[in-house]
């Protein structure tokens, strides 16, 4: 192994530390939403909120801010001090652990930079994950400040592009790395199979999204049953609204019909994508490894989804339901990247 080959190597350990926390972080997002926890801190300090109240007066000032926004007034009022407290540290954590990302890329980033071990071209790549990484924190604060006014609830539209911009970051991040520890070949696998691997990686996406909308309107407790809503495949109220297209982002019916409807499609075009890929000629060891992966993780995934909806999302479910889609899109992607490349 030649020198740039093992810079590239550390280069693609410390990217992919930085992925797993930033799947860490979406996780406890997705924690933080379940437990209603996500409006206790109604101030954005990036550099002094890193310090959390450390006294008994620190707590209860905080604690009379609180007080001043509609999630107390309606939702929260009469609560005690010890369960604010416990809204706030998910909050809180979850908050710190985006600062901790921060700095746990951007002091190995000069590191390497400083020492001339990343490789040209890699820069600018590695600059830009960062000015997106400090972008998704100004969002985080757009998303909260939604469900500080008169409804105690964060935008539908602000939570779904908060999460994706996570998950997108999260699979550029990983994408790069990967582009460093696997060396690229000329590849026997035909342009409408890789076609169809990018599709689908697409598609895994859009339905994180659709996932986004579902918890952003609550619309997962709606119709707690399945296979049927409301008794019926097709519920009534199905893009009642005026005008039409407004229900897939508003009408919980909807909203939860697309997010089956979304499941199904992939159920039938993941099936049939690992059936094309596996038997092709010139497929790598590592793509072959990622298909059984990705149909494993398919069945988990459609099981935590159905069980989720019957139990009407307990906090431990739903929280692993996300966890799933993330990892379900990991291997799709890992699975294009080596069909691609």
């Amino acid at each position: 192994m030649n020198l740039q080959a093992r810079y590239d190597r550390q280069i693609a350990t410390w990217l992919i530390i930085c992925a797993v926390i930033i799947i860490t972080m979406i996780l406890l997002g997705g924690v933080t939403r379940l437990t209603r926890s996500g409006l206790s801190m109604v101030e954005w300090k990036p550099l002094m909120g890193i310090i959390p109240p450390l006294s008994e007066d620190a707590w209860l000032e905080t604690f009379e801010k609180y007080k001043q926004f509609p999630e107390y007034q309606k939702v929260n009022k009469g609560m005690s001090l010890l369960q604010f407290q416990e809204i706030f540290m998910f909050e809180y954590l979850h908050r710190l652990l985006g600062r901790l990302i921060g700095v746990i890329f951007l002091l190995p980033f000069l590191f390497f930079y400083f020492t001339r071990r990343i490789k040209p071209g890699l820069t600018p790549k590695l600059v830009g994950m960062f000015v997106l990484g400090g972008l998704q924190g100004l969002l985080g604060w757009y998303m909260v400040k939604s469900g500080l006014v008169d409804n105690p609830r964060v935008s539908q539209y602000r939570l779904t592009a908060h999460l994706g911009t996570a998950v997108f970051i999260y699979a550029y991040i990983l994408w790069v790395a990967w582009g460093l520890l696997y060396s690229t070949r000329v590849s026997e696998i035909g342009q409408n199979l890789k076609r169809f691997a990018s599709t689908l990686s697409v598609l895994v996406f859009l339905m994180i999204l659709s996932g986004g909308l579902v918890a952003g309107t609550h619309a997962g407790y709606a119709y707690p049953t399945f296979p049927l809503m409301a008794g019926s495949f097709f519920p009534d109220g199905l893009y009642a609204t005026d005008p039409a297209w407004l229900a897939i982002f508003e009408d919980l019916t909807t909203i939860q019909f697309n997010h089956r409807m979304f499941a199904y499609l992939l159920i039938v075009l993941i099936s049939i994508f690992v059936f094309k890929s596996y038997g092709q000629p010139g497929l790598c060891s590592e793509a072959r490894t990622g298909l059984k992966l990705v149909m494993a993780l398919l069945v988990v995934q459609v099981s935590l989804g159905i069980s989720t909806l019957l139990l009407h999302v307990p906090v431990p479910l739903a929280a692993a339901h996300q966890g799933g889609a993330v990892l379900l899109f990991t291997s799709v992607l890992f699975v294009t990247h080596r069909i691609r490349h």
